[in-house]
């Protein structure tokens, strides 16, 4: 539907933190079948490609989105993350490999029929959402399988999945999640997400479909913008980039930059 392919046009959420983590670390991002990519926005998977000297911590930006993910060497054991609104760390040991899958906005809470707000800052087991899903990891996946593969059972899995799933288009939610994604997260909530709909009802419908409010996912959205654009450390001095994209002053700017990414704007893209 028109709707959904708005999000997958208008909608690119990445994760930077692994590209500066070292050349012992890979992650990678496959799309799946076109089918598929107005639902799921990437496959991803994240792996060593030699033993690490030490355990590794791997930070998750905020990303807006919802990922199922899993060790492909204990595939028993599989995991949702929901909405963040700020970053998490995972402390990972010297030798892994990660593969996930991360669902576009409002696309997780349609499939699995769930409420997202239930999933939001934190990570729950699979099987006590959607049980069907984490057997098929638990009996179809190997550690001797290529990304490659895993991409092709997932797209099988999943398209028999979607395709019996019952989704809701709501206008009043997906006019408002097109209007911020437009506005690149730059806009006042209250006054221009009017489609009809109150206040509380609209943040009932972001919490059940997102996992929190317009005005946090915004800022997200916002966030993300900023990751994409990759500004220089001199552009985000002399240009006063943060003025640009709605943020009150400079200290306003790196305390929710870093609240989302886990450095300032400086470290982040001084590299």
């Amino acid at each position: 539907m028109q709707a959904f392919s708005s999000i997958k046009n208008l909608y690119l959420p990445v994760q930077p933190t692994v590209k500066q983590s070292g050349t012992n670390v890979l992650y990678r991002e496959v799309v799946p079948a076109d089918l598929l990519r107005n639902c799921i926005y990437c496959y991803w998977e994240l792996k060593t490609i030699k033993r690490l000297q030490e355990n590794f911590v791997y930070r998750v930006v905020s990303d807006g989105c919802i990922d199922i993910f899993f060790e492909l060497t204990m595939p028993s054991e599989s995991f949702v993350v929901g909405f963040c609104k700020k970053f998490t760390e995972f402390t990972l040991d010297t030798t892994f490999h990660y593969v996930g899958i991360r669902f576009l906005p409002t696309m997780f809470p349609q499939v699995f029929k769930i409420d997202a707000s239930e999933l939001s800052n934190r990570y729950v087991d699979l099987d006590d959402i959607h049980r069907h899903t984490s057997a098929f990891l638990r009996d179809r996946m190997e550690d001797n399988l290529s990304f490659e593969q895993i991409k092709e059972l997932f797209d099988s899995y999943f398209f028999d999945l979607v395709n019996n799933s019952d989704f809701n288009a709501d206008p009043r939610l997906y006019r408002s999640l097109d209007m911020i994604l437009k506005k690149r997260g730059v806009l006042q909530v209250n006054e221009e997400l009017d489609f009809g709909i109150s206040q509380r009802q609209l943040r009932r419908l972001f919490n059940y479909y997102i996992g929190d409010t317009p005005k946090t996912f915004s800022k997200v959205v916002r966030f993300q913008n900023i990751l994409r654009a990759k500004p220089s450390v001199q552009s985000l001095k002399k240009n006063k980039l943060f003025y640009d994209v709605g943020y009150y002053d400079q200290a306003h700017f790196i305390k929710e930059f870093r609240n989302h990414y886990g450095v300032t704007p400086t470290k982040a893209f001084g590299r």
